[in-house]
Protein backbone atom coordinates (compact mmCIF):
# COMPACT_ATOMS: atom_id res chain seq x y z
CA UNK A 1 0.00 0.00 0.00
CA UNK A 2 1.09 3.39 -0.96
CA UNK A 3 2.54 5.58 1.97
CA UNK A 4 -0.20 9.14 1.61
CA UNK A 5 3.08 11.18 3.33
CA UNK A 6 2.35 12.80 6.78
CA UNK A 7 0.14 10.47 9.40
CA UNK A 8 -3.18 12.02 10.51
CA UNK A 9 -1.63 12.86 13.95
CA UNK A 10 1.59 13.75 12.80
CA UNK A 11 2.64 16.78 15.32
CA UNK A 12 3.22 19.75 13.49
CA UNK A 13 4.73 22.81 16.16
CA UNK A 14 7.48 25.05 17.20
CA UNK A 15 9.93 25.08 19.69
CA UNK A 16 11.83 27.14 22.32
CA UNK A 17 13.73 27.00 25.53
CA UNK A 18 12.57 28.58 28.59
CA UNK A 19 15.82 30.52 29.46
CA UNK A 20 15.69 31.82 26.09
CA UNK A 21 12.16 33.24 25.78
CA UNK A 22 10.69 33.41 29.65
CA UNK A 23 12.37 35.99 31.56
CA UNK A 24 11.51 36.82 34.80
CA UNK A 25 15.10 35.16 36.21
CA UNK A 26 14.45 36.28 39.62
CA UNK A 27 10.93 36.56 40.09
CA UNK A 28 8.57 34.54 42.02
CA UNK A 29 11.09 32.62 43.75
CA UNK A 30 13.32 31.67 41.18
CA UNK A 31 16.94 30.98 41.62
CA UNK A 32 19.57 31.81 39.19
CA UNK A 33 20.54 29.25 36.97
CA UNK A 34 23.87 28.91 34.91
CA UNK A 35 22.00 30.54 31.80
CA UNK A 36 21.65 33.48 33.92
CA UNK A 37 24.89 34.16 33.80
CA UNK A 38 25.39 34.20 30.41
CA UNK A 39 26.68 37.58 29.03
CA UNK A 40 25.88 38.96 25.60
CA UNK A 41 28.23 37.85 22.69
CA UNK A 42 27.86 37.98 19.08
CA UNK A 43 29.48 36.32 15.71
CA UNK A 44 32.79 37.57 16.63
CA UNK A 45 32.44 37.43 20.57
CA UNK A 46 32.16 34.51 22.11
CA UNK A 47 29.42 35.01 24.92
CA UNK A 48 31.16 35.13 29.30
CA UNK A 49 29.90 32.69 31.42
CA UNK A 50 30.37 34.98 35.15
CA UNK A 51 30.93 33.56 38.31
CA UNK A 52 27.45 34.68 39.64
CA UNK A 53 25.94 37.59 38.65
CA UNK A 54 28.19 40.73 37.68
CA UNK A 55 26.99 44.57 37.77
CA UNK A 56 27.04 46.31 34.88
CA UNK A 57 27.16 42.80 32.54
CA UNK A 58 24.23 42.24 29.80
CA UNK A 59 22.56 38.95 31.06
CA UNK A 60 19.87 38.33 28.02
CA UNK A 61 18.02 36.12 29.75
CA UNK A 62 16.92 38.27 32.29
CA UNK A 63 14.48 39.46 31.00
CA UNK A 64 14.41 37.63 27.27
CA UNK A 65 10.88 37.72 25.45
CA UNK A 66 9.00 38.17 28.69
CA UNK A 67 7.45 34.91 27.60
CA UNK A 68 6.23 34.36 31.40
CA UNK A 69 3.94 37.54 31.26
CA UNK A 70 3.02 37.52 27.46
CA UNK A 71 2.48 33.84 27.24
CA UNK A 72 -1.34 33.85 27.00
CA UNK A 73 -0.68 36.69 24.18
CA UNK A 74 1.78 33.88 22.45
CA UNK A 75 0.22 30.83 22.64
CA UNK A 76 -3.05 32.41 20.92
CA UNK A 77 -0.80 33.22 17.84
CA UNK A 78 1.22 29.77 18.17
CA UNK A 79 -2.97 28.39 17.76
CA UNK A 80 -3.94 30.65 15.12
CA UNK A 81 -1.15 28.98 13.29
CA UNK A 82 -2.39 25.31 13.75
CA UNK A 83 0.19 24.23 16.01
CA UNK A 84 -0.46 20.42 17.04
CA UNK A 85 2.19 20.84 19.47
CA UNK A 86 4.87 23.58 21.09
CA UNK A 87 7.62 22.03 22.58
CA UNK A 88 9.37 23.85 25.46
CA UNK A 89 11.12 23.56 28.68
CA UNK A 90 10.84 23.64 32.57
CA UNK A 91 13.00 26.13 34.14
CA UNK A 92 14.71 24.45 37.04
CA UNK A 93 15.12 26.80 39.31
CA UNK A 94 11.31 27.79 38.75
CA UNK A 95 10.74 24.78 40.76
CA UNK A 96 13.75 23.91 42.52
CA UNK A 97 15.85 27.51 43.34
CA UNK A 98 19.08 26.08 44.59
CA UNK A 99 18.32 22.46 43.13
CA UNK A 100 19.08 20.76 46.58
CA UNK A 101 15.78 21.77 48.21
CA UNK A 102 13.13 19.10 49.56
CA UNK A 103 10.26 21.20 49.02
CA UNK A 104 9.21 22.84 45.69
CA UNK A 105 8.40 26.51 44.95
CA UNK A 106 4.81 26.36 44.31
CA UNK A 107 4.94 30.02 41.85
CA UNK A 108 7.36 27.66 39.73
CA UNK A 109 4.68 25.25 39.70
CA UNK A 110 1.91 27.05 38.90
CA UNK A 111 3.06 28.82 36.15
CA UNK A 112 3.76 25.45 33.95
CA UNK A 113 0.02 24.60 35.42
CA UNK A 114 -1.12 27.58 33.82
CA UNK A 115 0.70 27.34 30.51
CA UNK A 116 0.11 23.89 29.83
CA UNK A 117 -3.88 24.89 30.50
CA UNK A 118 -3.72 27.16 28.03
CA UNK A 119 -1.89 25.09 25.55
CA UNK A 120 -4.23 22.18 25.90
CA UNK A 121 -7.12 24.41 25.84
CA UNK A 122 -6.44 24.91 22.33
CA UNK A 123 -5.38 21.36 21.60
CA UNK A 124 -1.83 22.00 21.52
CA UNK A 125 0.00 19.12 22.77
CA UNK A 126 3.34 20.43 25.26
CA UNK A 127 6.20 18.21 24.30
CA UNK A 128 8.39 19.33 27.51
CA UNK A 129 12.37 19.36 27.81
CA UNK A 130 13.11 18.45 31.26
CA UNK A 131 16.89 20.53 31.04
CA UNK A 132 17.65 22.51 28.23
CA UNK A 133 20.88 24.54 28.87
CA UNK A 134 20.40 25.89 32.31
CA UNK A 135 19.96 23.89 35.95
CA UNK A 136 20.56 25.58 38.76
CA UNK A 137 23.88 27.74 39.50
CA UNK A 138 24.00 26.37 43.09
CA UNK A 139 24.57 23.33 42.67
CA UNK A 140 27.39 24.17 39.94
CA UNK A 141 28.93 26.37 42.96
CA UNK A 142 28.21 23.69 46.11
CA UNK A 143 28.51 20.24 43.90
CA UNK A 144 30.79 20.47 41.22
CA UNK A 145 27.73 20.26 38.99
CA UNK A 146 26.85 16.87 37.15
CA UNK A 147 30.71 15.80 38.17
CA UNK A 148 29.25 14.70 41.41
CA UNK A 149 26.61 11.63 41.41
CA UNK A 150 24.88 13.91 44.04
CA UNK A 151 23.01 15.56 41.03
CA UNK A 152 21.01 12.08 40.23
CA UNK A 153 19.55 12.26 43.41
CA UNK A 154 18.67 16.11 42.84
CA UNK A 155 17.14 15.67 39.27
CA UNK A 156 15.48 12.82 40.46
CA UNK A 157 13.24 14.72 42.79
CA UNK A 158 12.85 17.84 40.47
CA UNK A 159 11.36 14.57 38.33
CA UNK A 160 9.38 13.22 40.54
CA UNK A 161 8.09 16.71 40.68
CA UNK A 162 6.94 17.83 37.61
CA UNK A 163 6.41 14.23 36.44
CA UNK A 164 3.31 14.01 39.27
CA UNK A 165 2.22 17.68 39.08
CA UNK A 166 1.85 17.10 35.25
CA UNK A 167 0.95 13.60 34.87
CA UNK A 168 -2.22 14.20 32.97
CA UNK A 169 -1.23 17.72 31.15
CA UNK A 170 2.22 16.26 29.68
CA UNK A 171 2.50 13.40 27.43
CA UNK A 172 5.61 13.95 25.87
CA UNK A 173 9.01 14.36 27.85
CA UNK A 174 12.70 14.94 26.85
CA UNK A 175 15.36 14.56 29.26
CA UNK A 176 18.33 16.32 28.23
CA UNK A 177 18.55 19.16 25.46
CA UNK A 178 20.93 18.21 23.08
CA UNK A 179 22.81 16.06 25.89
CA UNK A 180 26.11 15.38 23.72
CA UNK A 181 27.03 18.82 23.52
CA UNK A 182 28.48 18.22 26.97
CA UNK A 183 31.72 16.94 24.73
CA UNK A 184 31.88 20.24 22.82
CA UNK A 185 30.72 22.69 25.15
CA UNK A 186 30.45 21.43 28.96
CA UNK A 187 29.39 24.39 30.60
CA UNK A 188 25.79 25.12 28.60
CA UNK A 189 24.30 21.77 28.69
CA UNK A 190 26.26 20.83 32.56
CA UNK A 191 27.40 23.33 34.05
CA UNK A 192 30.92 21.69 33.84
CA UNK A 193 33.61 24.04 35.42
CA UNK A 194 37.29 22.65 34.72
CA UNK A 195 40.06 22.79 37.66
CA UNK A 196 43.78 23.32 36.42
CA UNK A 197 45.22 20.19 35.57
CA UNK A 198 42.04 18.25 35.22
CA UNK A 199 41.53 15.34 32.91
CA UNK A 200 38.87 17.52 30.81
CA UNK A 201 37.66 14.41 28.92
CA UNK A 202 37.35 12.19 31.77
CA UNK A 203 35.22 14.39 33.71
CA UNK A 204 32.99 15.43 30.98
CA UNK A 205 32.04 11.81 29.90
CA UNK A 206 31.35 10.89 33.89
CA UNK A 207 29.22 13.81 34.11
CA UNK A 208 27.61 12.31 30.91
CA UNK A 209 27.41 8.82 32.69
CA UNK A 210 25.69 11.07 35.51
CA UNK A 211 23.30 12.57 33.18
CA UNK A 212 22.79 9.05 31.18
CA UNK A 213 21.94 7.35 34.59
CA UNK A 214 19.38 10.31 35.56
CA UNK A 215 17.87 10.31 32.50
CA UNK A 216 17.49 6.11 32.70
CA UNK A 217 16.27 6.61 36.05
CA UNK A 218 13.72 9.13 35.05
CA UNK A 219 12.34 7.31 32.33
CA UNK A 220 11.71 4.48 34.91
CA UNK A 221 10.43 6.73 36.98
CA UNK A 222 7.54 8.43 34.34
CA UNK A 223 6.36 5.35 33.54
CA UNK A 224 5.66 4.57 36.82
CA UNK A 225 3.82 7.44 37.17
CA UNK A 226 1.98 7.58 34.06
CA UNK A 227 2.21 4.49 31.63
CA UNK A 228 1.22 6.44 28.75
CA UNK A 229 4.40 8.84 28.91
CA UNK A 230 6.37 8.86 26.24
CA UNK A 231 10.11 9.68 27.63
CA UNK A 232 12.80 10.21 24.86
CA UNK A 233 16.76 11.28 24.40
CA UNK A 234 17.34 14.71 22.57
CA UNK A 235 20.52 15.16 20.85
CA UNK A 236 22.24 17.30 18.65
CA UNK A 237 22.47 15.87 15.49
CA UNK A 238 25.79 16.65 13.36
CA UNK A 239 25.14 14.48 10.10
CA UNK A 240 28.73 14.28 8.89
CA UNK A 241 30.27 13.75 5.05
CA UNK A 242 33.82 12.64 4.62
CA UNK A 243 35.94 15.51 2.23
CA UNK A 244 36.99 12.90 -0.36
CA UNK A 245 36.51 8.83 -0.96
CA UNK A 246 40.21 8.92 0.76
CA UNK A 247 39.47 6.26 3.25
CA UNK A 248 41.37 8.43 6.04
CA UNK A 249 38.68 11.45 5.12
CA UNK A 250 35.82 8.84 5.67
CA UNK A 251 37.82 7.55 9.07
CA UNK A 252 38.02 11.06 10.17
CA UNK A 253 33.96 11.65 9.68
CA UNK A 254 33.36 8.27 11.01
CA UNK A 255 35.08 9.13 14.32
CA UNK A 256 33.44 12.42 14.66
CA UNK A 257 29.59 10.76 14.04
CA UNK A 258 30.85 7.74 16.87
CA UNK A 259 30.95 10.98 20.01
CA UNK A 260 27.34 11.62 19.05
CA UNK A 261 26.55 7.82 18.86
CA UNK A 262 27.67 6.88 21.78
CA UNK A 263 25.17 9.57 23.64
CA UNK A 264 22.47 7.42 21.76
CA UNK A 265 23.28 4.00 22.14
CA UNK A 266 23.29 4.34 25.54
CA UNK A 267 19.88 6.21 25.56
CA UNK A 268 18.29 4.27 22.89
CA UNK A 269 20.42 0.68 23.01
CA UNK A 270 20.95 0.43 27.03
CA UNK A 271 24.80 0.11 27.28
CA UNK A 272 28.60 1.54 26.04
CA UNK A 273 29.51 -0.53 23.11
CA UNK A 274 32.83 -1.69 22.58
CA UNK A 275 33.75 1.04 19.87
CA UNK A 276 32.52 3.53 23.28
CA UNK A 277 34.99 1.20 25.96
CA UNK A 278 38.07 1.59 23.14
CA UNK A 279 37.53 5.29 23.06
CA UNK A 280 37.37 5.60 26.95
CA UNK A 281 40.74 3.29 27.49
CA UNK A 282 42.21 5.37 24.24
CA UNK A 283 41.91 8.74 26.43
CA UNK A 284 42.82 7.41 29.59
CA UNK A 285 38.78 7.78 30.85
CA UNK A 286 37.77 5.92 33.50
CA UNK A 287 33.93 6.17 33.83
CA UNK A 288 33.54 4.88 37.66
CA UNK A 289 30.38 3.31 37.75
CA UNK A 290 28.19 1.57 40.60
CA UNK A 291 26.73 -1.78 41.16
CA UNK A 292 23.43 -1.68 39.68
CA UNK A 293 24.10 0.96 36.96
CA UNK A 294 24.63 -1.49 33.92
CA UNK A 295 20.99 -2.32 35.07
CA UNK A 296 19.65 0.89 35.09
CA UNK A 297 20.83 1.73 32.00
CA UNK A 298 19.39 -1.01 30.78
CA UNK A 299 15.91 -0.84 32.35
CA UNK A 300 15.61 3.06 31.17
CA UNK A 301 16.04 3.10 27.73
CA UNK A 302 13.92 6.04 25.87
CA UNK A 303 10.84 5.97 23.78
CA UNK A 304 11.95 8.14 20.73
CA UNK A 305 14.82 10.10 19.61
CA UNK A 306 14.35 13.72 19.42
CA UNK A 307 17.03 15.80 17.71
CA UNK A 308 18.25 18.91 16.52
CA UNK A 309 19.05 19.02 12.54
CA UNK A 310 20.57 22.46 11.10
CA UNK A 311 23.63 21.74 9.35
CA UNK A 312 25.95 19.36 8.06
CA UNK A 313 29.92 19.10 7.96
CA UNK A 314 32.62 17.92 6.35
CA UNK A 315 35.47 16.49 7.67
CA UNK A 316 39.30 15.63 6.17
CA UNK A 317 42.51 14.38 7.16
CA UNK A 318 43.86 17.14 6.36
CA UNK A 319 45.50 19.60 8.31
CA UNK A 320 44.52 22.89 6.19
CA UNK A 321 41.52 23.69 4.77
CA UNK A 322 38.88 26.99 4.84
CA UNK A 323 37.28 26.07 8.22
CA UNK A 324 33.13 26.32 8.12
CA UNK A 325 31.81 26.54 11.84
CA UNK A 326 28.51 26.61 12.95
CA UNK A 327 26.62 25.32 15.97
CA UNK A 328 29.42 24.59 17.97
CA UNK A 329 30.31 22.10 15.28
CA UNK A 330 33.79 22.39 12.86
CA UNK A 331 35.11 21.27 9.66
CA UNK A 332 35.94 22.51 6.44
CA UNK A 333 33.79 24.53 3.78
CA UNK A 334 31.37 22.45 1.64
CA UNK A 335 31.50 23.80 -1.71
CA UNK A 336 28.19 22.51 -2.69
CA UNK A 337 25.60 24.24 -0.10
CA UNK A 338 25.23 27.49 0.85
CA UNK A 339 25.46 29.26 4.16
CA UNK A 340 23.34 31.21 6.96
CA UNK A 341 24.61 34.94 7.75
CA UNK A 342 26.18 33.18 10.58
CA UNK A 343 27.94 30.62 8.51
CA UNK A 344 25.65 27.65 9.22
CA UNK A 345 26.10 25.53 6.23
CA UNK A 346 22.25 24.78 4.37
CA UNK A 347 22.01 21.14 3.63
CA UNK A 348 18.50 19.90 3.03
CA UNK A 349 19.24 16.58 1.33
CA UNK A 350 21.31 16.31 4.78
CA UNK A 351 17.88 15.89 6.63
CA UNK A 352 16.91 13.24 4.66
CA UNK A 353 20.39 11.84 4.84
CA UNK A 354 20.07 11.66 8.65
CA UNK A 355 16.74 10.62 9.28
CA UNK A 356 17.92 7.80 7.43
CA UNK A 357 20.82 7.18 9.22
CA UNK A 358 19.34 7.46 12.56
CA UNK A 359 16.23 5.45 12.01
CA UNK A 360 18.45 2.57 10.63
CA UNK A 361 20.72 2.73 13.21
CA UNK A 362 18.00 2.55 15.82
CA UNK A 363 14.65 1.50 14.38
CA UNK A 364 12.38 3.57 16.87
CA UNK A 365 10.53 6.84 16.21
CA UNK A 366 12.30 9.65 15.88
CA UNK A 367 11.24 13.29 17.03
CA UNK A 368 12.78 16.82 14.80
CA UNK A 369 12.29 18.92 17.61
CA UNK A 370 14.28 21.45 16.21
CA UNK A 371 15.39 23.11 12.49
CA UNK A 372 14.92 26.92 11.48
CA UNK A 373 17.28 29.25 9.89
CA UNK A 374 18.67 32.29 12.01
CA UNK A 375 18.70 35.26 9.84
CA UNK A 376 18.52 38.95 10.60
CA UNK A 377 14.96 39.96 9.53
CA UNK A 378 14.43 43.30 8.13
CA UNK A 379 11.40 45.10 9.20
CA UNK A 380 9.43 47.03 5.97
CA UNK A 381 8.01 50.89 6.61
CA UNK A 382 4.96 49.72 6.85
CA UNK A 383 5.92 47.06 9.31
CA UNK A 384 5.97 43.64 7.26
CA UNK A 385 8.78 41.23 7.82
CA UNK A 386 8.91 39.62 4.50
CA UNK A 387 11.23 36.54 5.01
CA UNK A 388 11.04 34.08 1.60
CA UNK A 389 14.19 32.65 2.85
CA UNK A 390 13.24 31.17 5.84
CA UNK A 391 10.45 29.86 4.04
CA UNK A 392 12.50 28.51 1.74
CA UNK A 393 14.73 27.00 4.32
CA UNK A 394 11.92 25.29 5.93
CA UNK A 395 10.26 24.43 2.50
CA UNK A 396 13.00 22.73 1.15
CA UNK A 397 13.60 21.10 4.74
CA UNK A 398 10.25 19.79 4.86
CA UNK A 399 10.19 18.05 1.50
CA UNK A 400 13.22 15.94 2.37
CA UNK A 401 11.11 15.22 5.43
CA UNK A 402 8.25 13.60 3.48
CA UNK A 403 10.21 11.96 1.50
CA UNK A 404 12.42 10.10 4.21
CA UNK A 405 8.92 9.16 5.46
CA UNK A 406 7.04 8.15 1.93
CA UNK A 407 10.04 6.87 0.38
CA UNK A 408 12.51 5.51 3.03
CA UNK A 409 9.89 4.41 5.92
CA UNK A 410 11.46 6.56 8.43
CA UNK A 411 9.04 6.50 11.57
CA UNK A 412 9.11 10.10 12.56
CA UNK A 413 6.19 11.34 14.74
CA UNK A 414 6.43 15.18 14.48
CA UNK A 415 8.06 18.53 13.10
CA UNK A 416 8.96 21.29 15.82
CA UNK A 417 10.78 24.29 14.21
CA UNK A 418 13.17 26.03 16.09
CA UNK A 419 12.21 29.40 17.55
CA UNK A 420 8.84 29.56 16.64
CA UNK A 421 8.90 32.90 18.29
CA UNK A 422 11.79 34.89 18.05
CA UNK A 423 14.32 34.50 21.17
CA UNK A 424 17.49 35.31 22.10
CA UNK A 425 20.48 32.70 20.67
CA UNK A 426 21.84 30.49 22.85
CA UNK A 427 25.11 30.43 20.99
CA UNK A 428 25.65 34.17 20.92
CA UNK A 429 23.21 35.86 23.12
CA UNK A 430 21.65 37.92 20.19
CA UNK A 431 17.97 39.01 19.35
CA UNK A 432 18.88 39.83 15.97
CA UNK A 433 19.70 36.08 14.49
CA UNK A 434 16.03 35.27 14.09
CA UNK A 435 14.24 32.09 13.59
CA UNK A 436 10.81 33.20 14.34
CA UNK A 437 7.61 33.04 12.75
CA UNK A 438 6.37 35.78 14.91
CA UNK A 439 8.68 39.17 15.10
CA UNK A 440 9.46 39.96 19.17
CA UNK A 441 10.22 43.86 18.74
CA UNK A 442 13.74 43.77 20.98
CA UNK A 443 17.51 44.81 19.82
CA UNK A 444 20.53 43.36 20.59
CA UNK A 445 21.34 45.55 23.48
CA UNK A 446 17.22 45.13 25.19
CA UNK A 447 15.55 48.03 23.73
CA UNK A 448 12.17 47.89 21.93
CA UNK A 449 8.62 47.70 23.06
CA UNK A 450 8.77 43.74 22.59
CA UNK A 451 5.68 43.88 20.74
CA UNK A 452 4.32 40.99 18.49
CA UNK A 453 4.05 41.02 14.74
CA UNK A 454 2.91 38.13 12.44
CA UNK A 455 5.74 37.75 9.70
CA UNK A 456 4.79 36.42 5.83
CA UNK A 457 6.35 32.88 6.97
CA UNK A 458 3.45 33.00 9.61
CA UNK A 459 0.94 32.68 7.31
CA UNK A 460 3.47 30.02 5.14
CA UNK A 461 3.59 27.57 8.22
CA UNK A 462 -0.30 27.52 8.60
CA UNK A 463 -1.09 26.28 5.41
CA UNK A 464 1.86 24.01 5.81
CA UNK A 465 0.41 22.58 8.95
CA UNK A 466 -3.38 22.92 7.49
CA UNK A 467 -2.78 20.47 4.71
CA UNK A 468 -0.32 17.92 6.75
CA UNK A 469 2.24 19.05 4.86
CA UNK A 470 0.85 18.55 1.76
CA UNK A 471 0.74 22.79 0.33
CA UNK A 472 4.63 24.35 0.66
CA UNK A 473 4.72 26.33 -1.94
Amino acid sequence: MKSLGFKEEFLWGGAVAANQCEGAWNINGKGVSTADVATAGSLSKQREYTDGIVEGKNYPSHEAIDFYHRYKEDVALLAEMGFKCFRTSINWTRIFPNGDEEIPNEDGLKFYDNLFDECLKYGIEPVVTISHYEMPYALVEKYGSWRNRKLVDFYMNYCKTIFKRYKDKVKYWMTFNEINVISIHPFIPAGIKFKEGENEKQVCYQAAHHQFIASALAVKLGKDINPDFKIGCMILFPQSYAETCNPKDVQASNEFMDNTYLFTDVQVRGYYTNKAKKFFERNNINIKMEDDDEKILKDGTVDFIGFSYYMTVVQTSRNDGEKSLGNMLGGVKNPYLQASDWGWQIDPEGFRIALNNLYDRYQIPLFCVENGLGAEDVVDDDGFINDDYRIEYLRRHIKEMKKAIEIDGVDLIGYTSWGCIDLISASTGEMKKRYGFIYVDKDNYGDGTLKRSKKKSFDWYKKVIETNGEVLE
